[in-house]
């Protein structure tokens, strides 16, 4: 049962693992736009949620000599993704002090991934609804 619910929610498990990763980045490169010689970063969302569920599907897989004898063994649990590698972002335009931030870019990227991260919540949230329901009428 709980490996089913985990096959449910991974993806977008790992996802909100990685988006709260790039909202905090996004966050210290907002919070640094003055800060002189501050290297604004990033990372490739795709790339590095492809790279987590292939880590997640590599634990999935069963590991040689481990035998479950009874039905309440716990399976072994997943990792959440490993930190992602943020990249330094290359400036359009060169600025005095060698910031690179661009509060128009930051800003955009921040309420991108601030969106896309509440659509996950809320899609998890009616997926443990239906669950719940179904559980309460079964």
């Amino acid at each position: 049962m709980l490996d089913k619910l985990d096959v449910m929610i991974g993806f977008h498990r790992q996802a909100l693992n990685l988006r709260e990763q790039r909202q905090q980045i996004l966050a210290a490169n907002i919070a640094n736009s003055d800060t002189p010689n501050y290297q604004a970063r990033d990372f490739d969302f795709k790339t590095e949620l492809t790279k987590a569920l292939d880590q997640h599907s590599v634990h999935h897989r069963p590991p040689v000599g481990l035998k479950v004898t009874a039905q309440r063994h716990m399976q072994i649990a997943t990792p959440l993704a490993n930190s992602p590698q943020a990249l330094y972002r290359v400036p359009f335009q060169n600025s005095a002090d060698g910031n690179t931030v661009d509060m128009d870019l930051e800003r955009m990227a921040f309420m991108d991934n601030s969106i896309h991260y509440q659509g996950s919540l809320t899609f998890l949230g009616e997926q443990f609804k239906s669950l719940i329901s179904v559980l309460q009428q079964g």
